[in-house]
C-alpha cells in the first residue's frame, strides 16, 4: 500500500469505481469480443494479455488497437465500419468470461451498509455496463452509472465522474476515485477527486507510478486501508 503526500486522506462520502479491471475482469470476453471481430476479416487472434493492453478508451480505441497489432491498420470509412461491425459482437461478449475483480461484493456490502453512496463511471457504453451490473446483482449498491455514451468526453476527461456526482449530490472533494489505470487519474484529478488505484488490472505502466493518492492490492486491501487512515486521522 502506497500514501502519496500530495493531499490528505479522509473517509468519503462517495466512492466512484471504474469497472473493467477494478470490479470486473472482463478482458477474457474483450478478447473474445475482438477475435470474432478479427476473424470475420480473416485476420489470426489475438491473446488476452495482448488485449487486456489495449483496454482503455472505450470500444472505438479498442478497435483501433486490435487492427493495428494485426497488422492490418484502418483508418477513416474502413475504421467505422470496423466499429459498426463491433457493436453487436460486443454485447454478445459482456458475461460470459466475466469475473468479479477480488473482494468487490465484499467491499461493496460495507459500504452499502456503511450509508457511503456509490456509483460506476467506467468508457464502456451504458447498456453493456448496466448488462453487467445486473448480471453481477451489483446494481443495488450504487446511485449512479455512467457510461461512457452518456457523456461528450471519455475519462481521462472528468465529465463521467462529474455526472455520476451529481446524481449522488456529492461534492468532488468529499469523494473518492478508486480505478485501475492513468485514465482514472487523470479523471480524478480533472475533477478534483482524490484517487486510488488497484494492483491487477489493466495498465500498460506499473501501477506504482501513476500518481494515485493511494495503490492497494484489492479492495479488500482497500477497506483496512481506509480504516487505518481514518482512526490515524
Amino acid at each position: 500500500m502506497n500514501v502519496g503526500a500530495s493531499r490528505p486522506f479522509r473517509s468519503p462520502k462517495a466512492i466512484l469505481f471504474d469497472l473493467d479491471g477494478t470490479l470486473v475482469d472482463s478482458a477474457p470476453d474483450i478478447a473474445a469480443a475482438v477475435n470474432e471481430l478479427l476473424a470475420g476479416r480473416g485476420l489470426p487472434p489475438l491473446g488476452v494479455d495482448q488485449v487486456k493492453a489495449m483496454i482503455g478508451g472505450g470500444v472505438g480505441k479498442l478497435v483501433e488497437r486490435a487492427f493495428a497489432a494485426s497488422g492490418s491498420p484502418l483508418v477513416g470509412s474502413a475504421l467505422e465500419e470496423a466499429n459498426r461491425d463491433m457493436a453487436p459482437i460486443y454485447r454478445r461478449h459482456l458475461t460470459g468470461l466475466t469475473r468479479l475483480m477480488p473482494g468487490v461484493r465484499e467491499a461493496l456490502t460495507h459500504f452499502h451498509v456503511n450509508g457511503t453512496a456509490m456509483g460506476v463511471v467506467t468508457n464502456k457504453p451504458q447498456l453493456a455496463t448496466r448488462e453487467i451490473l445486473l448480471h453481477f446483482q451489483l446494481t443495488e449498491y450504487l446511485g449512479a452509472i455512467v457510461g461512457g455514451d452518456a457523456v461528450t468526453n471519455l475519462k481521462p476527461a472528468p465529465d463521467a465522474l462529474l455526472l455520476a456526482l451529481d446524481q449522488l449530490e456529492v461534492e468532488p472533494y468529499e469523494a473518492l476515485m478508486v480505478g485501475d489505470s492513468v485514465s482514472d487519474v487523470g479523471a480524478a484529478r480533472a475533477a478534483g477527486m482524490p484517487v486510488v488505484l488497484l494492483r491487477g488490472g489493466y495498465t500498460r505502466v506499473p501501477v506504482e507510478e501513476l500518481g494515485a493518492d493511494l495503490v492497494c492490492d484489492s479492495l479488500l486491501d482497500l477497506l483496512s486501508a481506509m480504516q487505518k487512515l481514518g482512526a490515524a486521522a
